[in-house]
């Protein structure tokens, strides 16, 4: 069986593969392949496996280049970089990478909204440029979470833990929206919830975004939506870049719409919008919210497990279509 590995991802997945006597080949280069180094590596060799990353397109063109291919094992939780409808049409298996990075990614949403209430980073440049001069009796002010509203948009697996661990340790009180109830959230967190996005809007001090990126999710967080928040309010977002129009984002943020924003993901990745790097109120991080090694080994498990069980005719526990 030969397998094509997009990019490089840890090594505990490579060697799940090759216990396996699969003969692998990986990207060689350490960046993502643009789309016809993609097809041209692709078409190479007969491969019956890929395994690729979110920021690889992959489509019809793709399919194509590589016909025998049984199976796509996304390295991600999402996998709106793959064409769904095609794959299904084609009876190609696509598999994710759901669970791994569940504590991470929370973890990582928890620790904007700590840089952003305390200030943190604005302090840190404030302090390395000389400008700290001694106790400021009024100096950065931030936000006490306690008894504040946190409202998670999307109830799935991290959108509950942020929500847990903001409830736990913080006695925030949660709120969250999506397409249907989730017993747990009120059940374990006492949580109310919305069944739409606008009033959820209005009562929360804090709004951490979860959704998948779909069509109906798109834009989901736009200017108007944004003038719905409190002025004091921040947003946090590490699902999808273009869940937030981000635009009109940094025209609030300019504009004290909001108090400030999180984004560990971006509309037009790698590219930010024009003016959002230059903010004081934007915290930034370059899609690392899964980087720690438990996640990243976790998901390279799971991907390979995925491919596995195709190989040997089961059918892999993270089947998304087909």
């Amino acid at each position: 069986m030969k397998i094509f590995i997009t990019q490089r991802i840890p090594e505990i997945g490579i060697k799940m593969l090759q216990d396996k006597g699969f003969e692998i080949d990986i990207n060689p280069e350490d960046r993502i392949l643009t789309k016809d180094e993609l097809l041209t590596a692709l078409k190479a060799k007969p491969y019956d496996a890929v395994l690729c990353l979110l920021t690889n397109p992959i489509n019809s063109e793709v399919f194509d280049a590589c016909p025998t291919a049984k199976i796509f094992a996304n390295y991600a939780v999402g996998y709106n970089n793959i064409d769904v409808a095609e794959a299904t049409k084609r009876g190609i298996t696509v598999t994710n990478t759901p669970g791994a990075l569940t504590d991470a990614v929370a973890e990582h949403a928890v620790a904007l909204i700590m840089s952003l209430t305390r200030r943190i980073v604005e302090s840190d440049k404030f302090l390395r440029e000389g400008k700290y001069k001694g106790w400021l009796p009024l100096g950065f002010l931030g936000l006490d979470l306690k008894g504040k509203t946190v409202g998670i948009m999307g109830g799935g697996r991290i959108g509950y833990r942020v929500a847990e661990i903001l409830r736990k340790g913080f006695q925030m009180n949660v709120a969250y929206y999506d397409i249907k109830k989730t017993d747990v959230f009120e059940s374990e967190l006492q949580a109310t919830f919305y069944d739409n996005a606008e009033e959820l809007l209005k009562v929360s001090d804090i709004v951490s975004v979860h959704v998948p990126l779909l069509d109906s999710t798109k834009h989901l967080i736009n200017e108007e939506r944004l003038k719905m928040m409190k002025p004091g309010a921040y947003l946090i977002n590490t699902s999808r870049g273009p869940v937030v129009d981000e635009i009109a984002l940094v025209s609030a943020l300019k504009n004290n719409v909001i108090a400030g924003a999180g984004l560990d993901v971006f509309e037009n990745e790698p590219a930010l919008a024009p003016g959002l790097a230059e903010l004081s109120n934007v915290v930034i991080t370059p899609h690392t919210a899964s980087a720690t090694v438990p996640a990243r080994d976790g998901m390279a498990v799971l991907a390979a497990q995925n491919i596995i069980d195709m190989m040997e005719g089961k059918t892999p526990v993270n089947k998304v279509v087909a």
